[in-house]
């Protein structure tokens, strides 16, 4: 008897079990990039069970340099993503209706980064140099940058020659371009663990030379949200994913600790996910998540400044929905 009773209380406690993870609804996230601490706060938020309050049960799928962010959405294998907005706006205006349902990154972690023995100390000292830019949608703001300097990017001794950076700092510390892409947070330090000094550098931020854009926004396709049932899940996958975000912020150290557990890889090192957690804290403090109207047209307004050959054509209408953040934040 006891033995029935034990078998059905372990049959109810399964079938309870199923049904709690039937009603989960399921969240795809594709994320810009590797698994690294840029990404904190959606990994502190599954860590903590923040998305489990919600009813939710979501897939974080890291990123590298053979994955487009917008690709994967478009194909069916995100229901949302990280990406920048200059990329996003771009690939919108190409047909790809990417909208904006929220902004954990106020500011920017953008810079360039120049050996100061290859004679570069102001912007204008760029002409005739070779730089290290990131494409798949992240030279836009280089782009921008140089329209407004008035530099071609074409090569010659007035204009620059663009090497086509692979996502490592090699060009720099093999002397094969003076000034490279870095952020912040990432490739600026791994020049410094490769043993070259601060003294011997000269950073260039993007925020600081007006240029900078909006990142690691959340972005999702416009006809999704035309379905009232998918709006809800956005809803609490953004307000559970601020509450992982705040969380990074105030334990860095811990969330940076999350980060490593979620490396499949295991390239990650623990002094540097510190590291950079400590300075991504910097670009996420002051966002709740909702977008600045104000900081999206500063970006539109800094992409359609690109000279001849502008990231975008015109003003994107519908590009962003506060409808998201507005519910979430309630």
């Amino acid at each position: 008897m006891k033995k029935t009773i034990a078998m059905l209380l372990a049959a109810s406690a399964l079938s309870m079990g199923a049904l709690s993870a039937e009603a989960a609804d399921k969240v795809t996230l594709q994320l810009k990039w590797v698994t690294q601490a840029q990404f904190a706060g959606y990994y502190v938020a599954k860590e903590k069970g923040y998305y489990d309050e919600e009813g939710l049960d979501v897939d974080i799928k890291a990123g590298g340099p053979d994955i487009a962010p917008a690709q994967v959405l478009a194909g069916g294998g995100a229901d949302v993503i990280v990406d920048w907005m200059p990329s996003a706006l771009a690939t919108r205006e190409k047909g790809l209706p990417l909208v904006n349902i929220a902004q954990p990154f106020k500011h920017s972690g953008l810079m360039l980064t120049c050996a100061k023995d290859s004679g570069v100390t102001k912007p204008e000292d760029f002409k005739g140099k070779t730089l290290g830019v990131w494409f798949y949608g992240n030279e836009y703001p280089f782009l921008t940058w140089m329209g407004k300097l008035g530099i071609k990017t074409d090569g010659g001794a007035e204009g620059v020659t663009v090497l086509k950076q692979g996502f490592n700092v090699d060009p720099l510390l093999q002397k094969q371009a003076a000034c490279i892409s870095t952020m912040t947070y990432n490739e600026y330090h791994q020049i410094l663990e490769a043993g070259v000094k601060a003294d011997d550098l000269i950073t260039f931020k993007y925020e600081d030379q007006g240029v900078a854009t909006l990142e690691d926004g959340l972005y999702v396709l416009e006809d999704k949200l035309k379905d009232d049932a998918f709006k809800a899940k956005m809803v609490k996958f953004v307000r559970a994913s601020m509450k992982g975000w705040k969380y990074a912020e105030a334990n860095p150290d811990e969330a940076a600790g999350i980060v490593l557990e979620n490396d499949a890889s295991g390239a990650q090192t623990e002094a540097h996910q510190k590291t950079m957690m400590a300075e991504v804290a910097k670009l996420t403090a002051g966002s709740n998540g909702a977008l600045d109207p104000a900081d999206f047209e500063r970006t539109v307004a800094t992409l359609l400044a690109g000279g001849s050959d502008p990231v975008i054509t015109k003003k994107p209408e519908g590009a962003y929905t506060l409808d998201i953040t507005n519910e979430a934040l309630k």
